[in-house]
């Protein structure tokens, strides 16, 4: 790929990501976060709700493990114990009235929401069914829905649910427009140094398989401060059913980059001798000369090779054998010569 073609890439997937944060024209209704018990979707989903601050964005918080309400958060919903029907009808009472929106003028804008569900697992395991029906109540043309699901935590689905179902997180991922994965950018850079040395990728949390031992995310940040934050690897849904897929870096107050982008994760530039280019001769650009004298050129195409005269028609049965003219350097053993 070109250099204006890869710095072209590379904007693009920047102010994708960026409109999908600041939720700007409606660019993805239905955004589904997937975590782990070594990342959590807390920072991302800050982000959310710090971008939808500035742009004068409502936020709804659904709560369903979060006991207290989060900052710059507007409403806050306790969904526990209700059913998804009843639900939708109190995220949807806090929008406002139709009438009141046809009322204003044309120039005043539209209220627009941000409604978040810090956990869908409670609700997957409840009703999976009711879950497109429940999005389409909530989502709208000025509402738009921010779900995490924990993607370790053992879903218990309900006996009616038949074996020929779609998981609730296949059901999610194909339904949601845009999919962030999360996981800890330590792990991703010990797994890029065991790649690098041909040594097996190590393992955290429950795929460790060591019972009763979790390495969580703070494992050794306490001596590689400079690395902690969270990677996102993002795929997103367009309307022409063209996928979009890159990988991002939340850092704090690095704010975010490509994961390309990353000190620790640049490819290195090869130097010296293995980057030589052939110079306008043909020649290596190398640190020493690989070229030939006027002199060399001339006995190398003096010399006769043994073998050429055996491309010549000898005779019946002898086309092919090798011609050799011994010298007084050549130490004959005729032991060697019989075998």
């Amino acid at each position: 790929m070109a250099p204006s073609a890869q710095v072209h890439q590379r904007n693009h997937s920047l102010l994708l990501l960026q409109k999908l944060l600041n939720q700007r024209d409606g660019a993805s209704p239905l955004n589904l976060i997937i975590d782990s018990l070594e990342q959590s979707a807390a920072p991302l989903v800050r982000e959310f709700i710090n971008r939808a601050k500035i742009g004068k964005t409502k936020v709804v918080f659904v709560s369903l493990a979060t006991v207290k309400k989060p900052p710059n958060v507007d409403i806050f919903v306790k969904a526990r114990g209700k059913s998804l029907k009843a639900l939708a009808s109190e995220i949807i009472s806090h929008y406002a009235a139709p009438a009141a929106l046809k009322s204003n003028s044309k120039d005043t804008p539209v209220q627009k929401y941000l409604v978040i569900i810090d956990s869908l697992n409670p609700l997957a395991c409840r009703e999976p069914r009711l879950l497109p029906d429940f999005f389409k109540g909530v989502i709208g043309a000025s509402a738009s829905l921010v779900a995490v699901y924990h993607g370790d935590v053992p879903i218990i689905l309900p006996k009616t649910f038949s074996e020929y179902e779609p998981h609730p997180l296949t059901l999610l991922t194909h339904l949601a427009t845009t999919v962030f994965q999360v996981s800890s950018l330590y792990q991703a850079v010990e797994i890029k140094r065991a790649q690098s040395r041909s040594l097996q990728e190590p393992e955290w949390g429950l795929r460790e398989g060591r019972e009763g031992v979790l390495v969580g995310l703070n494992k050794g940040h306490e001596k590689e401060a400079p690395i902690a934050g969270m990677v996102i690897d993002m795929e997103m849904r367009r309307r022409s059913g063209r996928g979009v897929a890159a990988k991002f870096v939340l850092a704090g107050t690095a704010g975010i980059t490509l994961l390309s982008d990353h000190p620790l994760f640049v490819a290195p530039q090869d130097t010296g001798a293995g980057n030589a280019e052939e110079t306008a001769d043909g020649e290596a650009d190398t640190t020493f000369s690989l070229g030939l004298t006027d002199k060399q050129r001339k006995d190398r195409e003096g010399i006769v090779l043994p073998y050429f005269d055996a491309q010549t028609d000898i005779g019946a049965g002898e086309g092919g054998r090798i011609l050799y003219e011994m010298t007084w350097e050549d130490d004959f053993d005729d032991e060697e010569d019989e075998i």
